[in-house]
């Protein structure tokens, strides 16, 4: 009697994450990424490089049909970041032209200003990420 060997169907080892446990993810990552970059009192190259590198990630791990929240991250995440720094560690935020006592919000607006570049870049990384994932994905 012969048995015939039941074959698996190709897929990833691990399970998609939802776009909930992505973004806490993200999160937790994001602000791992300011405490390493505060160490030295202000943000830089670091905080641009590791954001970028988080919001493109994201996208990869969540499944297709939980791509849109993934999409919104960046932006969100970015002004996040920046108002807990704000808010938290003021003297980090250094901008040209900035008054020494400006508030909270001036701060956070002159920081989202100084970190433009980074958010274009992200979003569109992680919008092209979304794309080649729709494309990319099996038909339902």
């Amino acid at each position: 009697m012969t048995q015939a060997a039941y074959r698996t169907p190709a897929r990833p080892g691990r399970p998609d994450r939802t776009a909930r446990q992505a973004s806490i993810a993200a999160c937790v990552a994001m602000a791992a990424v300011v405490l390493l970059d505060l160490v030295d009192g202000r943000l830089d190259l670091l905080y641009s490089v590791g954001f970028v590198l988080i919001v493109v990630t994201v996208p990869l791990s969540v499944d297709v049909r939980a791509l849109f929240p993934t999409g919104v991250l960046p932006p969100a995440l970015l002004l996040g970041s920046l108002l807990l720094v704000c808010a938290f560690e003021p003297s980090a935020i250094q901008v040209s032209g900035m008054e020494k006592d400006a508030g909270t919000v001036a701060r956070l607006i002159a920081a989202t200003i100084d970190h433009g570049v980074t958010l274009v870049v992200g979003q569109v990384l992680t919008m092209a990420v979304i794309g080649l994932r729709i494309l990319g994905a099996p038909a339902r």
